[in-house]
């Protein structure tokens, strides 16, 4: 069974029924609207999202049950988040979303746009008909912060400045917010208290932490395990392997980098020298190093809860987001 499979399997009945109601969540009178919505519900990637909602909420609730409000805040989430993929492949120009065309692509930018925006009026509509106030505001910030991380690395990624402590304040805003936000709204939808929700927002921190690492790493690694070498370099995205090898070059390396990244970033030659400078000073051994970091405190948060299905499931998910091929 695949590792994926394995981690939905106690909240197998959950998920199938969460997404009956997302699909539901999706409809409208608008019959163009409605033919986006399908082709958007079809094409739906792991679920990693609602499933951390659904694990932690059984995980932590009295009788491991979740009530009709983890099922709004999953759906919350997962349309708030359609929403801004929608908007990020309209302002990257992208074209393909987990291998098939994106929105844009199909509609164009303008049919795009409205179709984030509708996503994201549903989410809110959502929480505030069914006073969800305190469901609401765990994604609205989470989504403050993703803006604020996004332009933050674009700001940066114009003078190749980044130290390592804004790297790592960029993607715990870009990617382990969203993370930290879905396993805050699994506490906190079945009513655990703020000591708990708090806790369960930081395993989901440090696991977005862990996922964005990996990610960066796919950047040196082979085409065939995931997105071709070199994107973030042409894309002048400063990740941790590049940086620990800037801070440890000497003067006139450190120019040569710099100077490739921000003048030669679309000569494939010269990136693969880049690539291979960064191995060569350790800087994919170092970040493989914060990114287990990561891991060990994430699965020291867990280590306060019995055993369960639910929690192995959530170790089992810590697993994945290291071992994963792409």
């Amino acid at each position: 069974m695949k590792i994926v499979s394995r981690i939905k399997l106690p909240i197998q009945e959950e998920m199938e029924l969460f997404e009956e109601k997302f699909r539901d969540s999706m409809s409208t009178h608008v019959s163009l609207l409605n033919r986006i919505t399908h082709y958007v519900v079809n094409r739906k990637g792991k679920q990693m999202r609602p499933m951390f909602v659904f694990l932690i909420a059984k995980m932590v609730s009295e009788n491991n049950q979740v009530i009709e409000r983890t099922y709004r805040g999953a759906s919350v989430i997962e349309l708030i988040h359609t929403a801004t993929l929608v908007h990020d492949d309209v302002v990257d120009d992208s074209n393909r979303r987990r291998g098939f065309f994106s929105i844009n692509a199909l509609w164009k930018n303008k049919i795009a746009v409205l179709v984030g925006d509708y996503l994201l009026s549903k989410g809110l509509l959502l929480s505030i008909d069914n006073d969800d106030f305190d469901l609401l505001k765990i994604i609205s910030v989470a989504v403050r912060e993703m803006s604020e991380g996004e332009l933050l690395q674009i700001d940066k990624a114009r003078r190749l400045n980044i130290t390592e402590e804004i790297y790592f304040e960029i993607i715990r805003k870009k990617t382990a917010t969203l993370i930290a936000a879905c396993c805050a709204m699994g506490a906190k939808s079945v009513h655990a208290s703020d000591e708990e929700v708090e806790k369960m927002r930081l395993f989901g921190e440090l696991i977005g932490m862990a996922f964005q690492i990996k990610d960066d790493l796919f950047d040196y690694g082979n085409e065939a395990i995931g997105k071709p070498t070199g994107i973030d370099i042409k894309e002048r995205k400063m990740t941790l392997p590049l940086i620990y090898a800037l801070n440890q070059a000497d003067p006139k390396d450190r120019r040569w980098l710099i100077n490739s990244v921000r003048n030669h970033n679309t000569n494939r030659k010269r990136v693969k020298e880049i690539i291979a400078y960064v191995k060569n000073v350790g800087g994919l051994d170092y970040a493989v190093k914060a990114m287990l970091d990561y891991k060990e405190q994430a699965l020291e948060v867990l280590n306060d809860y019995p055993d369960s299905p639910y929690k192995d499931s959530l170790l089992l998910m810590v697993e994945y987001v290291i071992d994963r091929k792409k």
